[in-house]
């Protein structure tokens, strides 16, 4: 589905030039749920934004980003436009980022139909109430703003949005960020039983090694832009080679014994 091959991004930006990636090769199956793990400025977000084709006009990059055999890098923006939403969907770090603060959610949801599936009036609004109903919410969260809605409810609202045109990957970045413990969990619990009904593949972006490995058939531990370590959260918990994931488990235990304690 997903073939990154040797992919380098260079930001520039007032005389100062940033590797953010650099030759990093990742395989995305059909139906999988994968875990990008790293610390901040690891170059995971970067990487996602590459394969939305939304890195800003004066980056440098250079590999391959073939989507079912076509390179993201080389396609228009016209062909860009049609690939996003319909093919490939972002949950953004902050569900807020996902919302105007005046507009209900319903017209949030209802724009991305009309513009990229061709759906208005009636056909629209019942997608909607499906779309909210398959992430767990009422019908009736359609007549709210975003901020009348719990943390918890915004996140499943911009998973339902990211949705709506029925994609085949779905980028999520940091998706459980300031959220509690619970509702982190139950955040991660939708997403597992979405990739299970749908078919859909997932990339979880998280700094959160634990997080990911939870929910995740497969982890990708990034460090200075470059790819650390990739292995199963099995291997990488029980096994790991590169020094980076064996602080990253370390800590993962230490937490661990200090919440059991």
């Amino acid at each position: 589905m997903l073939d990154i091959k040797n992919l380098s991004v260079r930001y520039n930006s007032a005389g100062r030039v940033v590797d953010a990636v650099r030759d990093v090769s990742v395989h995305v199956e059909k139906g999988s749920f994968m875990g990008l793990v790293g610390e901040s400025g690891s170059g995971k977000s970067t990487l996602m934004m590459a394969v939305l084709g939304l890195l800003p006009k004066q980056t440098e990059i250079s590999g391959e980003l073939l989507y079912n055999g076509s390179d993201i890098i080389k396609m228009s923006e016209d062909k860009m436009r049609d690939l996003r939403w319909k093919e490939i969907s972002l949950v953004p770090q902050s569900a807020q980022n996902s919302f105007t603060p005046v507009i209900k959610i319903k017209s949030h949801i209802e724009e991305v139909l009309n513009i990229h599936s061709n759906k208005f009036g009636e056909e629209a609004e019942k997608d909607v109430i499906r779309l909210l109903g398959e992430v767990g919410l009422d019908a009736g969260i359609k007549e709210r703003y975003p901020h009348e809605l719990s943390g918890g409810q915004k996140q499943r609202a911009a998973i339902a949005l990211a949705l709506a045109c029925s994609p085949a990957l779905l980028l999520a970045d940091e998706p459980t960020t300031a959220l509690d413990v619970i509702v982190q969990a139950e955040i991660l619990k939708l997403l597992s039983e979405l990739q299970k009904r749908k078919d859909l593949s997932i990339i979880l972006v998280t700094h959160d090694l634990p997080l990911a490995a939870m929910v995740c058939d497969r982890l990708i531990v990034m460090k200075d832009g470059m790819v650390a370590e990739t292995g199963t959260p099995r291997d990488i918990i029980n096994d790991p080679q590169h020094p980076h994931t064996k602080e990253l488990v370390r800590e993962m235990f230490r937490e661990r014994n200090q919440n059991n304690g």
